[in-house]
């Protein structure tokens, strides 16, 4: 299996375009193709805060559910925005307001594709993906060793928002355990959700959201050559999104 996965784009298609061609892919009839047969990989958080959100999505749609050529599991902001196409009563906050803004500007007739097409993208997404006979494992926020594998409420809140205590930090942020320090296993588990300025590659694990929608990069992690590759972000740069870990 040859994958190459992407961290969270949140809505930077210009990034998404320029990452995948500099790895050798060519947007044909509007995805991107590799020409050796090449899978793509999403960590989540396809959409908000960027300017091209749904248009992301629906590329990953194509690529996942219509061609079969990709793999994705949800972030939350997937789950956020899955909710909202629901109808079920969510704030527009935290990004999902810039998407709900594109969302609205569209036509009645493209509003109910997209949301048609991203509902059932998520719906036919597993929680975190088990890939290459357990070698591989993708998962937005992480996944600790014995949730893998596993799908309940546990793990839902794991993959979608990390190893989070129930406390915040002073800016309203939840604070989260650094359960990467601790992993032992012998998959690979590649995540993103947490910004951090270079990809954090510990115990077997690989963070690979460098904060493309905050002015860091899109980051992209080719498997298995364990080759990071990354395209600068033409966002304005807002140092303060970025984690530091000691």
């Amino acid at each position: 299996m040859k994958i190459d996965i992407i961290g969270d784009i949140h809505g930077c298609l210009s990034e998404l375009e320029a990452l995948t061609t500099k790895c050798g892919y060519r947007w044909l009839d509007g995805i991107p193709v590799h020409p050796e047969n090449r899978f793509l990989g999403f960590v989540g958080d396809l959409t908000d805060r960027g300017p091209s959100s749904l248009k992301v999505a629906e590329i990953v749609w194509r690529l996942v559910i219509e061609k079969k050529k990709a793999f994705y599991t949800p972030g939350n902001h997937c789950n956020k925005l899955y909710r909202y196409f629901l109808g079920n009563k969510v704030q527009e906050s935290h990004g999902l307001e810039t998407t709900v803004a594109e969302y609205k500007s569209l036509p009645k007739k493209e509003q109910q594709s997209i949301r048609n097409k991203f509902i059932d993208l998520y719906e036919k997404s597993p929680l975190h993906l088990v890939l290459d006979q357990n070698q591989l494992v993708i998962a937005h926020a992480g996944i600790k060793e014995e949730l893998i594998g596993k799908s309940n409420a546990k793990v839902k809140t794991f993959v979608l928002y990390g190893d989070i205590t129930g406390e915040k930090h002073p800016d309203g942020s939840p604070v989260r355990r650094d359960w990467a320090k601790d992993y032992m296993g012998n998959a690979i588990i590649v995540y993103g959700h947490t910004p951090v300025k270079q990809p954090r590659i510990i115990n077997n694990t690989y963070n690979i959201d460098t904060g493309a929608v905050f002015g860091g990069s899109l980051t992209l992690l080719r498997y298995p050559e364990m080759q990071i590759v990354s395209v600068n972000s033409t966002m304005p740069y807002i140092a303060e999104k970025f984690k530091d870990f000691a």
